[in-house]
């Protein structure tokens, strides 16, 4: 097997065969007996049955998967007392766990700014095109700002945090490789699952909920929009996303994504109570902030508002509030 035809093998097991810098990120984070491994963790195998599908001693194999899984190449999974390891499953769990890696390269940060830029987007219609239902969710803010509509509990930043068992924080992947908006980069928050991997492996460092609730605050008052999994429970991450580095949100923003669903919410104006500070206008990701309201006054178009309610938090004048317009159950439609 050549070295091209095994790295060009891991770029179409993360759905990006046809990619110019995939199969090349690959060759930079792994030597061809190391990309053996990874190829072969699929489906997950223990340590014996990798053994026997690449033809290596155990204790060869043992060697190497240390290495991989603090390079963000191999994963593990326990059950019943069992390890299997696992190879990077799509290209996000490829960035996020590889350009999290200590010591990674100027080259491959360089190259995955290429990819993001010239390849992402044409991913993404791949990936939406085989999504049953959004993968990710917004989250209102309720850390600096109450927002005046009842917010249950896997909506609620506070309660998700407080009932953590494990977290961490690590670096912003998308911020890490792009670095061009100056917003804050350390305030990716890893909850339970994903935290422990974070800590074990290094890429990031345990933290408590006061910790992690301060870091929340600092986001939203950056104007960083918190997106999580859309699960009823969070066990995965809280993303805090800016609207120019980070890949959950399509180019066109005012585009439908199957990526992201809205919130539940919609940001909705008093016009009596509109200062005309346009403040708000600029924190709207997605242009559904206009000053085209009574008397001039800020109005909100429902159908591009996410519901994130970042426009709530520097309005002095308390004229936004956040109201239920998709429906109590509409993210649940979703699972």
């Amino acid at each position: 097997m050549t070295e091209k035809d095994i790295y060009q093998q891991l770029a179409e097991s993360i759905m990006a065969g046809d990619s110019i810098y995939i199969p090349e990120l690959f060759r930079l984070m792994a030597d061809e007996t190391e990309a053996k491994i990874v190829l072969a963790a699929s489906p997950p195998a223990t340590a014996d049955e990798l053994s026997e599908k690449t033809g290596m001693t155990k204790v060869d194999v043992e060697k190497m998967l240390g290495p991989l899984f603090n390079k963000g190449l191999i994963f593990k999974s326990r059950k019943e007392n069992t390890i299997r390891f696992y190879g990077p499953r799509n290209i996000i769990q490829f960035k996020d766990a590889t350009v999290l890696t200590e010591g990674i390269s100027q080259e491959f940060l360089d190259l995955m700014k290429k990819h993001n830029e010239e390849e992402w987007p044409d991913y993404l219609k791949l990936i939406e095109s085989v999504l049953p239902n959004h993968a990710n969710r917004v989250i209102p803010v309720n850390i600096s700002v109450e927002p005046e509509a009842q917010i249950l509990a896997f909506e609620d930043i506070k309660h998700i945090v407080n009932s953590a068992k494990t977290l961490s924080v690590t670096k912003c992947t998308c911020r890490f490789v792009h670095g061009d908006c100056g917003k804050p980069i350390d305030v990716c928050i890893q909850v339970d699952r994903s935290a422990d991997y974070a800590i074990e492996r290094g890429s990031g460092r345990k933290i408590d909920a006061e910790e992690a609730l301060d870091i929340m605050r600092i986001c939203e008052e950056e104007g960083l929009v918190h997106v999580a999994d859309n699960k009823p429970v969070v066990g995965h991450v809280i993303c805090n996303c800016c609207d120019d580095c980070c890949i959950n949100w399509p180019w066109d923003k005012k585009s439908p994504s199957k990526l992201v669903a809205p919130s539940r919410f919609t940001a909705e104006v008093d016009p009596a109570l509109c200062t005309f500070c346009d403040e708000c206008l600029e924190r709207c990701y997605f242009d559904a902030i206009s000053m085209n309201g009574e008397n001039g006054a800020a109005v909100v178009t429902e159908e591009t508002c996410m519901g994130c309610g970042l426009c709530l938090v520097p309005c002095k004048s308390n004229a936004i509030k956040l109201l239920e317009t998709r429906g109590e159950n509409f993210i649940g439609r979703d699972f």
